[in-house]
């Protein structure tokens, strides 16, 4: 099946899988429950409708640029009564991207490209908070989840290929195929985003590393501890 391929990058990113109250935490990588979140959002979706046409994709994600986490403290208070309510606790990725696919029906698939680039509402990187800065389609691959996540190019920004490598292991984590060994489960497989009564389910994942080559990046020296014996 053809996938879509999408770039997230933006100066905030957070994906929550499980926080509540006090202390959002973000994860390391977008989730799906966010993806499927934002797809749902740029074809007018509402919380309460069925994700029926949506829950079928099968979803991927690669890391391009770890961003750094950052922790935001907000103090808000009660529109009436002027009270204070707790201080909470909001972890953000800053400067991350990501190369996101996502498997299915071409026809579907074409037609999610088509909301994303003129969207109902307006799209955020996992909270309100998080615009993307960039454009979020790259396009419909003839490939399987797999393999389009590994032939995207490697879309890191300039300085941060200069702080890295000469060669970069990237990491991807994406929906195990049929007759796969899991390497983890996590849960963030959407089943209703209902404000009354949210439900998600738990995902069975692959990871797996993608070598690519980095011409601008230091140079790593390696070390001999052998050396300085001398030779026999």
């Amino acid at each position: 099946m053809p996938t879509l391929v999408l770039e997230l990058a933006g100066p905030l990113q957070a994906w929550g899988s499980g926080s509540r109250f006090v202390h959002r935490a973000t994860e390391a990588m977008p989730t799906k429950s966010g993806v499927i979140g934002l797809l749902a959002a740029a074809k007018g979706i509402r919380r309460s409708e069925p994700l029926t046409e949506l829950a079928g994709l099968k979803f991927g994600v690669r890391a391009d640029q770890h961003g750094r986490r950052l922790t935001d403290f907000q103090t808000v208070h009660h529109q009436r009564t002027g009270e204070s309510k707790p201080l909470t606790y909001r972890d953000y990725l800053t400067d991350a991207k990501f190369t996101v696919g996502l498997e299915g029906e071409s026809s579907l698939l074409e037609g999610l490209a088509h909301a994303i680039s003129s969207p109902v509402f307006p799209l955020y990187l996992g909270r309100r908070a998080c615009p993307p800065s960039a454009r979020l389609v790259l396009g419909v691959r003839d490939a399987d989840l797999s393999e389009a996540l590994r032939s995207e190019p490697w879309r890191a920004a300039e300085w941060y290929r200069r702080d890295q490598p000469q060669t970069v292991r990237l990491a991807i984590s994406r929906d195990v195929k049929a007759g796969e060994i899991a390497d983890g489960r996590v849960r963030d497989e959407p089943i209703s985003f209902d404000q009354r009564h949210r439900e998600y389910a738990w995902r069975k994942i692959r990871l797996e590393w993608l070598e690519v080559a980095n011409p601008v990046g230091r140079r790593v020296l390696e070390h001999d501890a052998l050396a300085l014996l001398g030779e026999e």
